[in-house]
């Protein structure tokens, strides 16, 4: 495994994050507590050290068993949770992003991890109602009081990060060093503008689901296990698209002695060197599996084929753009020879 810096930070994190949404059983549908820690093992004896939860996975229950494998070598591991989900029942201001919850929830995620400080603290989702300068100026508090020491924010339109940003440097408070998002062969409408913003600002980029919730690992392809199939595919997961990207990722498996699983992760860090896919297994085999996607580097003709069967719609303003010799010709009036010019997003 190796490390690289989390964003413009100085933290030093492995290439690959492990994420612990299947630590325990209470959903229905995780890994027992055995297997987690196998998991766990498996994860850091191959070098990993930042690993990814959530005080809402599993009901509390993720970060309870994270803090139990963590405690024998807790300051060599970077530890990441999340806040702005409700882990109580019928409190209105038990979830959110207002300064209460995220005091009350870094208390409880302290607590369940059984550290004096958290790594790396996820904003999980925006709400639309608590105000960018509240957010910062709490987790601003949290950092000075030592209970934090980075500030990440996940599932959030690129405008407000950019404003929280601005915000953050005009008053001297903690910016955020990461985002997280979903990306991967299926999810590619982040490029245009949060994977854009993230590379202007020099943040860290956290990819879950790179695997887009098994659809990529080729196990759903012709209807393999119907059941789950319609589970999976309750969003939409599946359909002509899709399905044309796993048969191109079948092919190029194949011909490279690799898993589909493995093309489509390798895929996604040679997308940017600031990517970190988020691997998560429910199974040491999956795991097993997901870490070998380190172990090669994918031919250009491979990437250029995934790049051309995977290729999101263009939306505006960039559908302007489709032409790009025309509209350059439009604006510049053939002053357009500049060598190093480039889009910001895939055309």
């Amino acid at each position: 495994m190796n490390y690289k810096l989390l964003g413009n930070s100085g933290l030093r994190v492995s290439e690959l994050a492990l994420g612990t949404m299947t630590f325990g059983e209470n959903w229905g549908w995780g890994a027992t507590k055995e297997e987690s820690k196998k998991i766990f093992d498996l994860y850091v004896e191959a070098g990993g050290n930042f690993i990814d939860t959530a005080n809402v996975y599993t009901e509390g229950h993720s970060e309870q068993l994270l803090g139990e494998f963590i405690k024998e070598k807790r300051d060599k591991l970077v530890v990441a949770t999340k806040f702005t989900g409700s882990t109580v029942e019928g409190d209105p201001n038990s979830w959110g992003n207002h300064r209460k919850n995220i005091m009350l929830a870094v208390e409880k995620s302290l607590k369940n991890l059984g550290t004096d400080y958290i790594d790396l603290y996820w904003l999980h989702i925006w709400d639309y109602t608590t105000r960018p300068q509240e957010v910062l100026r709490a987790l601003d508090d949290l950092v000075k009081q030592g209970k934090i020491l980075y500030t990440g924010i996940s599932d959030t339109p690129a405008w407000i990060v950019s404003q929280s940003n601005a915000i953050a440097e005009l008053k001297g408070w903690t910016p955020f060093t990461a985002i997280q998002i979903e990306y991967n062969l299926l999810q590619r409408s982040v490029e245009f503008d949060l994977l854009s913003m993230a590379k202007t600002l020099g943040l860290g980029i956290l990819a879950w689901s790179p695997l887009s919730a098994g659809v990529l690992s080729g196990k759903f392809h012709e209807g393999e296990n119907d059941s789950k199939r319609e589970f999976i595919n309750k969003d939409g997961r599946i359909n002509e698209h899709s399905t044309a990207v796993v048969i191109e990722l079948i092919r190029i498996a194949k011909e490279m002695d690799k898993s589909p699983s493995q093309i489509a992760i390798n895929w996604l860090i040679q997308q940017h060197d600031q990517i970190f896919p988020l691997i998560g297994a429910r199974k040491i085999s999956q795991l097993q599996d997901n870490l070998e996607a380190i172990s090669f580097t994918l031919p250009a003709e491979h990437l250029e084929a995934l790049n051309k069967v995977s290729k999101p719609e263009l939306v505006f303003p960039y559908s302007m753009w489709k032409d790009k010799e025309a509209m350059t010709k439009f604006l510049s009036k053939g002053a357009s020879n500049i060598s190093n010019w480039k889009m910001p997003f895939k055309i």
